[in-house]
């Protein structure tokens, strides 16, 4: 008979209250509480893995799973909850360190499209929202590059969390307005930069406008002009206002760049170094 053995560890699973774990090892890293108050208001017991434990001198040493033990004794109220635990008898100190030191080494995280494809499988709220609003405008959520397909399925996520589904389904009909299903028109910079001029402008944003002034130029200039003015969606938000104001005179129908500034918590300093009482004379340049 083949002999596995060697492929199987050794290890047996028991029912331990939390408050008969440690997990002060030196090797262990420190607790978040930040997470660990996120997960407990999100708490959903089908996703508690059993905690790893080693069992040197009658004492049950985590080397897997602190976060877990504290997000459970938050959400139970108690240390006297038991968790599943998986035990080994046979490590010490130093083993102990190691496999926590590469336990994710080789441990391949899930790319955010295979998270919303298996959101979708659950079917998700979120999700179903997302891809039936991506649908209403002939697009599709993918991983490869073409016309018409998000790559950028994070982006899309956060800009629904965020703002709402009002404000995605402004950013999608502004970029298949302006750039008709360009792929690079659904990077996550220039989305966010959308999603920002449609939060801070609201009505003020011109639809129509934005179409024929942002649309004169590729995708690919406007990158250019959004990376000599400062780094991320950020650069595209302050390029795109700039070049949808062109050389308008009247202040009415031109959106104000200290609003921009303003809504993304920088009222004393702007990308260029200009203070507050500069932007009236820094906007004037531009025209």
């Amino acid at each position: 008979m083949d002999d596995y053995s060697a492929f199987i560890p050794q290890v047996h699973f028991e029912q331990i209250p939390i408050k008969n774990l440690v997990s002060n090892q030196e090797y262990q890293r420190n607790l978040s509480m930040s997470h660990i108050e996120r997960a407990a208001a999100n708490f959903d017991v089908y996703q508690i893995n059993p905690v790893k434990v080693s069992r040197r001198n009658g004492i049950n040493y985590v080397f897997n799973g602190q976060h877990t033990i504290e997000i459970v004794a938050m959400v139970s109220g108690s240390r006297d909850t038991p968790v599943w635990c998986m035990i080994y008898d046979d490590l010490n100190y130093q083993h102990e360190a190691n496999i926590f030191a590469n336990q994710m080494k080789y441990v391949k995280p899930l790319a955010p499209y295979e998270v919303f494809k298996a959101n979708l499988e659950a079917q998700n709220d979120v999700q179903i929202i997302i891809s039936d609003l991506v649908s209403r405008y002939h697009l599709q959520i993918g991983t490869k590059k073409g016309n018409g397909v998000i790559c950028a399925v994070s982006t899309v996520e956060s800009i629904f969390t965020k703002y709402g589904y009002s404000v995605l389904d402004r950013t999608l009909q502004l970029c298949v307005m302006t750039w008709e299903g360009d792929y690079n028109s659904f990077s996550a910079n220039i989305m966010n930069a959308i999603s920002k001029l449609i939060v801070t402008y609201e009505d003020e944003l011109d639809d129509m406008v934005f179409k024929d002034k942002i649309g004169a130029i590729s995708v690919k200039q406007l990158g250019r002009t959004a990376k000599e003015r400062r780094p991320g969606s950020m650069g595209y938000a302050e390029a795109m206002v700039i070049l949808y104001n062109g050389r308008r005179k009247s202040r009415h129908s031109r959106l104000s760049l200290k609003k921009l500034y303003m809504r993304e918590g920088m009222q004393n300093k702007n990308s260029l170094g200009y203070d507050d009482d500069d932007f009236d004379e820094y906007e004037d340049a531009e025209e």
